[in-house]
């Protein structure tokens, strides 16, 4: 049993507080290997934010999960060496698919896990969901749970269609679960594509694609009936069009990738949404500085060569979100 207060890492519970009352959100930025690790902490030690290291299943098979335990710990003792007396950082299961998994990483040093059963029939994510914060909360581990599906691909998460949360299950799932936080769905989506061309409207000046608005009632109905509860918003990222415009200029292929409004994204961060998603712009943010660097220098053959940058344009992208999106600059300074 490895417990994560011996690693230097926190759980959700202060900084969700904290984060609702202030009217911000804690970045949840999913990684799979050492530059990005490298980048957030960088980013959320210059700033002094609370941070979320977010782990997919498929990131944690990716990485090792005994390798993953000590690239925790390194990452506090990093953040100290720039200056960030008192890191406040999660490690988080993000998108946890069974108690199996969950118990795995609560003994071996996550701080919160995300048990999603919202693709279950309601009284079996109920259960499911119990039986994962029951085991958690013996070991001080914060518990996210979820009502309502996301459509999108993510990983292992893949959903045709999504579903928005009920606003009238959610008294009744987190009293019965006894969950920390609960994630929503209210139109964001995972991946690249978050919205099929014929959901959107086209900027005449433009012509890119403009999604559709989040549904801003159905979270005000979730605050109405769980005042202060810490919501979450998946999905979350805005696919920046100027990495997508790199990405394609260098070789790639994405046309009509789509992503939430960043403004749509300030107005949800000012509300109880207290922890916001991000793993898409990161992914695009690599793999633009990545292309680039194999056009313009094609005999270049040293990763540091080309992850360096591509590390570097991933921390201008955390600062952005950190300082001009989610509002939590300075919140964890010492």
């Amino acid at each position: 049993m490895v417990n994560y207060k011996d690693l230097g890492l926190v759980n959700t519970r202060a900084m969700f507080a904290k984060a609702v009352d202030g009217g911000y959100a804690i970045p949840a930025f999913n990684f799979n290997n050492m530059e990005q690790l490298q980048a957030i902490i960088q980013a959320a030690a210059e700033t002094k934010s609370p941070v979320i290291l977010q782990v997919s299943k498929g990131a944690r098979n990716y990485a090792n999960a005994t390798l993953l335990r000590y690239m925790a710990e390194g990452a506090v003792e990093y953040a100290k060496e720039l200056g960030w007396a008192h890191p406040q950082i999660v490690l988080h299961l993000d998108h946890g698919d069974s108690f199996e998994l969950c118990k795995s990483c609560c003994d071996m040093g996550f701080s919160s896990v995300m048990i999603d059963g919202s693709a279950l029939p309601y009284d079996e994510n109920v259960a499911l969901t119990k039986k994962v914060v029951e085991y958690a909360h013996k070991f001080d581990v914060t518990v996210e749970g979820e009502l309502g599906v996301l459509a999108g691909v993510e990983d292992e998460v893949s959903a045709e269609e999504s579903h928005y949360t009920r606003p009238e299950e959610v008294i009744d799932f987190t009293s019965k679960t006894g969950v920390d936080s609960l994630a929503i769905s209210i139109g964001t989506s995972h991946g690249a594509y978050k919205f099929k061309p014929e959901q959107c409207t086209r900027d005449p000046k433009t012509g890119r694609l403009v999604p559709p608005p989040l549904a801003f009632d159905v979270l005000e109905e979730i605050e109405k009936k769980l005042p202060g509860f810490p919501i979450v918003l998946h999905g979350s990222s805005s696919v920046p069009q100027e990495e997508v415009d790199t990405i394609n200029k260098y070789g790639g292929k994405l046309p009509d990738a789509v992503g939430i409004p960043e403004e749509q994204l300030r107005k949800a961060a000012k509300s109880a949404v207290c922890k916001i998603n991000i793993d898409s712009d990161s992914r695009l943010a690599m793999t633009a500085a990545v292309r680039k660097v194999f056009v313009e220098k094609p005999g270049e053959f040293d990763p540091r060569k080309y992850l360096g940058p591509a590390r570097d344009n991933m921390k201008k992208l955390y600062m952005h979100k950190i300082q001009y999106v989610l509002g939590s600059e300075g919140k964890a300074a010492d």
